[in-house]
């Protein structure tokens, strides 16, 4: 299974949502970075993916995107194969 890294604050429903389907799909621990806490890793995760909004999904080093672009990579069945990559 491969790694999974979530940029995310307390209080977010798309972050909830995210780990929800994660767990659905068999992935057991999920590191979580919070950005409301440590203001440097929120200048992080943008500069890594463009973006300021959480939560921001890594799959191994993979860039998934936020929540909506992870419930879409499990639609078209993309989801499952990239969390059995090594």
């Amino acid at each position: 299974m491969a790694s999974v890294k979530m940029y995310t604050t307390l209080v977010c429903p798309f972050c909830v949502r995210a780990k929800m389907l994660l767990k659905q799909r068999g992935v057991e621990q999920i590191e979580e970075i919070r950005v409301d806490l440590n203001p440097t890793e929120r200048e992080a995760m943008m500069s890594k993916t463009g973006r300021r909004t959480v939560p921001q999904i890594f799959i191994g080093d993979t860039h998934v995107g936020g929540c909506d672009d992870l419930i879409a990579l499990d639609q078209r069945g993309g989801l499952a194969p990239l969390l059995q990559a090594a």
